[in-house]
């Protein structure tokens, strides 16, 4: 039985595959990193356009952001990246994989954040409002001073978990070859015919980030609950 079981360990993950092919890998990390904190950038700023619309008087200006916020939340990201980067092209557009990649990646940030953004500004108490508006605040005045330093710590666990699941998604981009970590182990993958070792490899990796960015998550949340009323 202790023989089976460890041709069987054996043949699930190659230990001597693992360290040789961890280096190549990991280079990988460094494009997963820094398209994550792009995109998250510039989704959370599409977020914050995005949940302004939704409480705006304007009906153009509210239906805008609700058809982004249905199309984002409704639709595979899968399926927008495929069409930025496969589909774009038919009609004369043509981006690069990176580019697609941080394009749809920070639109589907933008669409899933745009809710929170909202239920955090909507959350902050009207007497807010009331008091910038005695100071003769404007409302970008009260937006910028007063509602978004309050709403963002009430959004910070949301989208903290949305840096998360970002993280996570950026092996979606190895579909469309963008040189990131998951596209690497595809890579050894094939060359070694031993996908199971190198996708636990991988797997490992991405458990490892994002079990620090939790701690860091978790640090953020003490630092700012302090300021809880």
């Amino acid at each position: 039985m202790d023989v089976l079981t460890q041709i069987r360990w054996e043949q699930l993950f190659d230990l001597e595959l693992a360290v040789e092919s961890a280096p190549y890998i990991l280079e990988g990390l460094a494009a997963t990193i820094w398209m994550s904190l792009v995109s998250m950038a510039i989704g959370l700023l599409l977020g914050l356009i995005t949940a302004v619309g939704r409480m705006s008087k304007n009906f153009l200006f509210q239906w805008i952001a609700r058809a982004y916020i249905s199309i984002i939340r409704g639709t595979p990201l899968l399926v927008q990246l495929f069409i930025l980067y496969f589909g774009l092209p038919v009609i004369g557009i043509k981006l690069t994989a990176t580019l697609a990649g941080i394009i749809g990646l920070s639109l589907n940030v933008g669409g899933y954040s745009a809710e929170t953004i909202r239920g955090s500004i909507l959350s902050i108490p009207k007497g807010q409002w009331e008091a910038a508006s005695s100071l003769n605040m404007t409302y970008w005045q009260t937006m910028r001073r007063v509602i978004i330093p309050q709403a963002a710590r009430v959004a910070l666990p949301s989208l903290a978990n949305t840096f998360l699941s970002l993280v996570k998604d950026t092996s979606l981009l190895a579909m469309i070859t963008v040189n990131e970590m998951f596209y690497h182990a595809k890579i050894v993958g094939a060359r070694a015919f031993d996908y199971m070792t190198v996708y636990i490899l991988v797997a490992f990796f991405y458990w490892v980030i994002c079990t620090l960015l939790n701690i860091v998550q978790e640090k953020l949340e003490k630092r700012y609950g302090r300021y809880a009323a």
